[in-house]
């Protein structure tokens, strides 16, 4: 069994940490005030440490479950960080959704230090996460892969090793750019089919035995039928942070990005009529507004 130091208990990272005491790991968390409560972990058996160097210093495998680029490298190079108390042969395994240049330039930090980096962001929704059903797309060594897989097995369903350091952050980008961008392409055809009067469940129905089938559409629906957005617990302002990540890998690559433009700008006028906090099915009624 492994001593896991977990920075990030959020929505996901609540049931990662549960999912690995389940299994029998020794996980210590980072106090902070952004943290879900601690309660039902503390139970279980968690440890807890105030500064991300002393979480370093007692840690197997640290796993990073923080909002984006900007949070990932505070915490590790700030200070009383975890680059301060990593230990050689330590396992970083950076869980967050990030900018692959930024992932590669954070992993060179860690290996100086003769320890070792895998980004394995994360698909689907807290909801999976407590259940055991993520799904994680690994970048890095692939013998590193393999040693780490039955600990990623502890809170994963599918696990992918998608290349070298930085793949795993490229294909979530690249998956999130598709599936956001479906949504935010539903939710304004749902927008103009209310503007139009058109019966939402008209519109539903159709949609569900045509061409406009999809996951996007079944989260969606609760919404469009119900009124009742925790089918996609996932806010505009994330929505619109991941794809300001996908522009930004796209503009490295050197690849075409006009319609991850206008979804990107669709998202940053919904942020800044409505609470960027605000679940994206929202999205729906933010656009019918501006009709």
């Amino acid at each position: 069994m492994k001593k896991i130091g977990m920075i990030g208990i959020g929505m996901m990272g609540h049931g990662i940490a549960s999912n690995l005491l389940k299994h029998g790991h020794a996980v210590s968390v980072l106090e902070h005030a952004g943290n879900q409560p601690l309660d039902s972990l503390l139970a279980a058996g968690a440890g807890t440490f105030k500064s991300a160097k002393d979480l370093a210093q007692h840690s197997d495998v640290i796993l990073l479950c923080v909002t984006g680029s900007p949070q990932v490298e505070a915490v590790l190079t700030g200070q009383d960080g975890v680059l301060q108390g990593l230990q050689a042969g330590t396992v970083v395994i950076d869980c967050s959704t990030a900018i692959p240049t930024s992932t590669e330039h954070m992993a060179r930090l860690v290996q100086a230090q003769g320890a070792n980096f895998l980004d394995a962001p994360m698909t689907r929704t807290p909801k999976e996460a407590a259940e055991r059903r993520l799904n994680l797309l690994v970048g890095g060594d692939k013998a590193l892969f393999e040693t780490c897989l039955p600990l990623l097995r502890c809170f994963a369903e599918n696990v992918v090793h998608a290349g070298g350091i930085g793949a795993g952050h490229r294909m979530k980008l690249l998956h999130n750019y598709v599936s956001l961008g479906m949504v935010t392409l539903l939710a304004e055809a749902a927008a103009c089919a209310q503007t139009s009067g058109v019966d939402a469940q008209t519109f539903v129905d159709v949609l569900s035995v045509g061409g406009g089938w999809g996951a996007a559409l079944e989260r969606l629906k609760p919404y469009l039928l119900q009124g009742d957005s925790s089918g996609l617990r996932f806010s505009m302002g994330n929505a619109l942070k991941d794809l300001t990540y996908y522009k930004s890998m796209a503009q490295d690559a050197g690849a075409d990005h006009m319609v991850a433009g206008a979804v990107h700008q669709t998202l940053e006028r919904a942020c800044q009529q409505t609470n960027p906090q605000t679940l994206l099915p929202e999205l729906v009624q933010v656009i019918a507004k501006r009709q």
